[in-house]
């Protein structure tokens, strides 16, 4: 009709849904896999390999991604990557914040994997910058 405006569109996904499934009736209430698959949990989260991504885990990773900057070769089947010192400060700097604002709140394991990652960095960073 001449006058009248759109005041917007819907879109309605209907991928992997019978027709009306997107449309819940009237006093339903939304089916618990969705409230499920909405709220991520944490301590079930997995990576691609299917291994739980851990606070120990990511704090390992952090410190592989610094060394190979540092030149240690981690895997002889893969070029070594260029030296890179700042970046791997960097990664140093950021484990360090982790270390502090984490005070109090890690398991004995946790904490123990942190300080023994930041003091290999740490050495290995004063080896390589003293030369």
């Amino acid at each position: 009709m001449p006058g009248e405006q759109e005041e917007g569109f819907i879109i309605r996904d209907r991928r992997g849904s019978s027709p009306g499934a997107d449309r819940p009736s009237p006093g339903s209430s939304p089916p618990q896999a969705a409230e499920k698959e909405a709220q991520p949990s944490s301590a079930g989260a997995e990576t691609a390999g299917g291994l739980p991504v851990t606070f120990a885990s990511f704090v390992i990773s952090l410190g592989s991604s610094s060394l190979m900057l540092m030149g240690e070769q981690l895997d002889p089947q893969q070029p070594a990557m260029p030296v890179n010192l700042p970046q791997a400060k960097e990664i140093i700097d950021l484990l360090s914040v982790l270390d502090v604002k984490t005070k109090g709140n890690l398991t004995t394991e946790e904490q123990a994997v942190l300080r023994d990652m930041l003091y290999a960095l740490r050495m290995k960073y004063v080896s390589l910058t003293s030369k």
